[in-house]
């Protein structure tokens, strides 16, 4: 474990595509972007992951240089601030200049940050499909996925866990979900062990490997980071199992790099971009982070990599304190700690932090795999975004693909669009295939759907009050502006605030009391509206600008399908009475 070098910038390695085993970047590489540095050799114990258990190498990692090189590095890359904390714990470099960047950052700037550095971002998906219809259909006047008001009223969903693979309801009795614990979901058999020995199937037809095959893309997809005794630990006999047909998969077809150990199993996923809507959340609360949370986060980690398995809080805060020395907000800090200790990086994690005499159980490998974007050689935050989501063009779709709920033409560049022209049918229907998907064509783009609504981080038919007045106030307002056939408006439509106001409120007056709406969100409606717009947004069914919001093309699909003869009226979108002897 003490031998073994970890990347701090590991989306990328020098070019060319992997062997289908130590999981290189592939197809999506430019450039070698990785900043390597031994972890210190002191008296603390090795972690029990990697005691006894063989190290696999990180994807793409060069060979190890001598420590007198890897020194120099070291004393160069310091020379800024990298000072001895009184601890003992020494900041990694990389980490300490990341976690300043968060610092700095606005709070969507900030989000943009974790995804390109960390990856651990989960894909999002639509869920009920449309009924078929040609590509040369618009989502504006195509089939819906609506479902009446009155139908949707549920409890509020569990956390979301991988039950079953599409298609291959015959292979499933005898594999495992990935799902958390007591949680069993609509689809699963009662699961009478979770002995290792119960996941190993009896019967290994070609059924049963492509079930197993399936679940286990899906549930790295969701979940880029699984752990053998994490809450998704059924699934990890799956990954191990197929880890090397998995590695070839997702190199070929996402350019993402795979790491399997005896005890974890990583998706070094690449950043998306700016403005991909994509943040970190208190796992226990759902708040958002902060930049001031996302620095304390990265500047944890920064310790954490060379820590002793056994430390102390107290130790922990004053290296900290000592590596960055400007005031912390404790809510930043608490939820620093709740996902390092959700990601399983620190276990025994006390309720109260100011309790310094608590000792903390670090595990150095997964802190290790933590980081995934390159912060080595970019210039600043900007540029690690845009250089943690350059891709070649293919690669570049087939990830947007996979990880969004909509792909629309107007929005890639022109090289992409391209692409996506070219390969309409077969590039989604690859991607469908391996992730259990369905895709669905329209003139604006394409979507692949799940259905199940087991790959997906948000579902917009979900429980709650937010979720269910984002659902309604959507399909108010494609009906009040969606363009008439003919009019050439592109994907987007303006959408005055004023009619989101007032639509939002007939909806808050018409279903708010009889569904049992949360109280405080009846009486503050400027929260119910931003957090509706917020989910919203995050689904890609609205779009914000300069001059406003912008209502999206896919938007359609949650509204009652379109009326093109609608009766006489004066409405913007009715049309006029026929006159005396005109057809109608």
């Amino acid at each position: 474990m003490e031998q073994q070098e970890y990347a701090t910038g590991a989306a990328r390695t020098a070019g060319g595509t992997s062997d289908g085993r130590t999981g290189g970047a592939g197809r999506s590489t430019t450039g070698a972007v990785l900043a390597v540095r031994e972890p210190a050799r002191g008296p603390g114990p090795a972690t029990a992951a990697g005691a006894d258990a063989p190290q696999e190498p990180s994807p793409g990692l060069p060979s190890q240089p001598s420590s007198g090189s890897r020194s120099g590095s070291r004393s160069e890359s310091c020379s800024e601030s990298c000072s001895e904390p009184p601890s003992g714990l020494s900041p990694d470099p990389g980490l300490l200049r990341l976690a300043r960047w968060f610092a700095e950052a606005g709070p969507g700037a900030a989000d943009d940050l974790c995804a390109a550095s960390f990856g651990l971002y989960p894909a999002r998906h639509f869920g009920a499909p449309a009924a078929p219809s040609g590509p040369e259909v618009s989502w504006w006047h195509g089939p819906t996925a609506h479902t009446p008001a009155p139908l949707r009223t549920r409890e509020p969903r569990t956390a979301p866990g991988l039950r079953r693979a599409r298609r291959d309801a015959a292979a499933l009795p005898v594999v495992l979900s990935g799902a958390k614990p007591g949680t069993p979901g609509r689809h699963r058999r009662p699961e009478h062990s979770r002995s290792a020995a119960a996941v190993v199937p009896q019967d290994r037809s070609g059924a049963t490997t492509a079930a197993e095959r399936r679940i286990a893309a899906r549930l790295l997809l969701a979940h880029p980071l699984v752990t053998a005794s994490g809450p998704h630990a059924d699934g990890f006999p799956l990954i191990r199992r197929h880890r090397d047909w998995l590695t070839e998969r997702f190199d070929t077809l996402l350019g993402y790099p795979l790491v399997v150990g005896p005890w974890h199993a990583r998706l070094h996923k690449a950043g998306p971009g700016p403005g991909a809507v994509r943040r970190l959340e208190h796992p226990a609360t759902g708040a958002p982070f902060t930049p001031g949370g996302y620095a304390r986060l990265a500047l944890a980690l920064s310790l954490l990599v060379d820590a002793p398995e056994q430390l102390p809080l107290g130790a922990l805060l004053t290296a900290m304190n000592a590596a960055e020395p400007a005031p912390a907000d404790p809510a930043d800090l608490a939820m620093a700690f709740a996902v390092l200790a959700d990601w399983q990086v620190l276990t025994d994690v006390p309720a109260d932090l100011a309790d310094a005499s608590a000792v903390l159980t670090v595990d150095r490998e997964l802190a290790r795999a933590v980081p995934a974007g390159p912060p080595a050689l970019a210039d600043g935050a900007a540029d690690l975004v845009r250089r943690a989501a350059e891709a070649e063009p293919g690669t570049a779709v087939r990830r947007r693909l996979a990880e969004s709920p909509a792909v629309l033409a107007a929005d890639l560049p022109e090289d992409q669009r391209a692409w996506l022209r070219d390969h309409r049918h077969s590039g989604p229907a690859a991607l469908a295939d391996f992730l259990g998907l369905e895709a669905e064509h329209r003139a604006e783009g394409v979507a692949l759907l799940d259905p199940a609504e087991e790959l997906t981080d948000l579902a917009l038919s979900g429980g709650g009050t937010a979720a269910q007045a984002a659902l309604l106030l959507v399909e108010r307002l494609v009906e009040e502006v969606r363009p008439l056939p003919g009019e050439t408006t592109g994907a987007d439509v303006p959408v005055p605030d004023a009619l989101i106001d007032g639509v939002l409120g007939d909806i808050a007056d018409e279903y708010g009391l009889p569904a049992g709406w949360r109280r405080d969100y009846l009486a503050d409606r400027t929260a119910l509206r931003r957090d509706a717009l917020d989910l919203l947004h995050r689904m890609g069914l609205i779009a914000t600008r300069p001059s406003g919001w912008l209502l999206r093309a896919p938007a359609a699909r949650y509204a009652p399908a379109p009326d093109l003869l609608p009766t006489p009226g004066t409405g913007r979108h009715s049309r006029p009475a026929p006159r005396a002897g005109q057809p109608a």
